[in-house]
């Protein structure tokens, strides 16, 4: 099943090589795919709906029509690990195309993002920088793989 990402902004930093590793590893279960947009900020001075304006429209175009769409919004329902790994088996199961996560920017998603989803999920009710979200996202997907197919990676 197709796993798409789809995130504002680029890892930098040390979260980069950690974000690859958990992307890498969770490709071996997903058909993973991961598109970068740019971030509507233009310096400190950026009007935030503005921002998440130009970033909702940059989301917008890319994500593919036939991939259910969850935000990623700390106001987004909640899921264990296994009931994320239920969630993935289950669009897998009804031969759905795939699901397209989405990482907003430093404002989060905006409206026109958010009324476009199918589903709004929390990865914490805290507010996680995108670099932060993105690797906790990556693993998680990879966990799940390791959850549908018995191996030994989950403790929990």
């Amino acid at each position: 099943m197709r796993v798409q990402i789809l995130a504002v902004g680029k890892v930098k930093g040390s979260f980069a090589e950690s974000v690859a590793e958990y992307e890498k590893r969770a490709a071996r279960y997903w058909k993973l795919g991961v598109e970068e947009v740019s971030s509507g900020a233009r310096g400190a001075s950026a009007n935030p709906e503005s921002v998440m304006k130009a970033e909702a429209t940059r989301l917008l175009a890319r994500i593919p029509k036939e991939l259910e769409v969850v935000a990623l919004t700390r106001s987004g329902m909640t899921m264990n690990s296994r009931e994320l790994a239920r969630y993935l088996e289950q669009r897998a199961l009804t031969a759905s195309a795939g699901v397209a996560f989405i990482i907003g920017g430093a404002y989060g998603l905006g409206n026109d993002v958010l009324v476009q989803t199918q589903r709004k999920l929390s990865l914490s009710p805290m507010t996680l920088p995108h670099q932060v979200a993105r690797l906790v996202l990556a693993e998680q997907l990879y966990r799940a793989g390791t959850i549908l197919r018995g191996e030994p990676y989950h403790k929990g």
